[in-house]
């Protein structure tokens, strides 16, 4: 038979019983009030000024981490709370930056599916189309459609208006899912 130690009254005993049930449980699903916005995570964006600071928590008592230097960057919102974003970039680097700051604009970065490569852009979304340019892997482009295979994208100089605009394959675009489909 089990005794408990003399020390430990009857209801201390109840508490580590139900603790124990408890933590067989499984897992309570993610509420609501963990989405404030209802809008589906995890999501990309782009960040709408500069500089920005991404904080190590949720609010601007938690220190700054890093700094975004330019506006239009995609980044990946992971997580919500109140008005902040738990945001990812493209290192995997993960930071929080108020709301106010996102912007639902879609960008991407070219990541070559070759080690050192360039990704074609073409001028319609077929692999033979004619190219338009060749992009070096890291270029930032502007997305405008993508219909699960290939994306509309534009491309330029940084801070001034896109110069060519066409059609790249999807796989080769970090700032979008694999299979998504908008415009």
């Amino acid at each position: 038979m089990f005794r408990l130690p003399l020390s430990w009254s009857r209801s201390r005993a109840f508490s580590l019983v139900l603790l124990a049930l408890a933590s067989m449980l499984p897992a309570a699903p993610v509420l609501a009030q963990d989405n404030p916005s209802g809008l589906p995570l995890p999501r990309f964006v782009t960040t709408r000024s500069a500089p920005i600071n991404v904080r190590v928590g949720p609010g601007t008592k938690y220190n700054i981490a890093w700094n975004f230097l330019v506006s239009g960057v995609p980044v990946e919102i992971v997580q919500e709370f109140d008005t902040w974003r738990k945001i990812r970039d493209m290192e995997g680097d993960e930071g929080w930056v108020h709301q106010s700051l996102l912007a639902g604009a879609r960008a991407g970065y070219v990541t070559p599916l070759v080690a050192n490569g360039e990704v074609t852009m073409h001028v319609s979304r077929a692999e033979d189309a004619t190219a338009r340019a060749r992009l070096a892997a890291g270029v930032r482009v502007a997305v405008s459609e993508c219909d699960g295979a290939w994306c509309q994208v534009a491309a330029g100089p940084p801070g001034e208006r896109a110069s060519f605009s066409g059609w790249i394959r999807q796989e080769e675009l970090w700032g979008v899912y694999p299979d998504e489909e908008f415009d």
